[in-house]
């Protein structure tokens, strides 16, 4: 092999051009990126709150043509200054179709080593629930909140807790529970929210095992 790296004994060593710019930006996302579930109180929602998930990356304004290539890699969003922040630049996806087609992919394929795997594979939970119809539901709706929760360090960055959201959404919905069991309408989000991360660790460590 050559000392050189970048010499023609070396060509046939190298990632393909388009493999070798996803694995580039999942560097990008792991070190400037985040993925959130934004849950907001809205008059006009059928259960009051509305549900979105987002990813989003961010570079200093000099560096513009690094978020255009995570555009390139993951099918589009928006590339905006920070609020308060004009030299930084945040490129956001919060188009549901372009996360189930292009980001929740790459987040399975690219992102599973990273420190934050957890968090990405909740996110993904998320998306999979919202394209089921599953936040329209108040039960799902709640468990989704649950999920939410549990993202970066539980959400402790959040002005509302998750027990004053959930009774909210599960307010009039929720069958009194049989005597001597405590069984409230967050202890009920909650096991569906653990169901759902369970299944996700195994349907993600199944496909690790079969590409291997």
């Amino acid at each position: 092999m050559s000392d050189n790296p970048f010499s023609a004994g070396n060509q046939q060593e190298r990632l393909p051009e388009e493999e070798a710019k996803r694995w580039f930006v999942a560097g990008l996302v792991e070190g400037e990126g985040s993925v959130t579930v934004s849950i907001k109180r809205h008059p006009t929602a059928a259960l009051g709150y509305l549900v979105q998930p987002e990813l989003f990356v961010y570079q200093h304004r000099r560096r513009r043509g690094l978020l255009e290539l995570v555009q390139e890699v993951l099918g589009g969003g928006t590339i905006r200054a920070k609020p308060g922040n004009p030299d930084v630049l945040v490129l956001g996806i919060t188009s549901r179709p372009l996360l189930c087609q292009h980001v929740v992919p790459f987040l399975l394929e690219y992102m599973r080593y990273s420190a934050r795997s957890c968090d990405f594979l909740v996110f993904v939970g998320i998306v999979a629930l919202m394209e089921r119809g599953a936040h329209r539901d108040p039960h799902g709706l709640a468990e989704i909140v649950e999920l939410a929760y549990g993202m970066n360090f539980g959400g402790k960055q959040r002005r509302r807790s998750k027990d004053e959201i959930i009774g909210r959404i599960l307010r009039g919905h929720t069958p009194d529970a049989p005597p001597g069991r405590r069984d409230g309408p967050t202890s009920v989000a909650t096991r569906r929210a653990r169901r759902n991360r369970n299944d996700l660790a195994a349907q993600v460590s199944l496909g690790s095992n079969t590409s291997a």
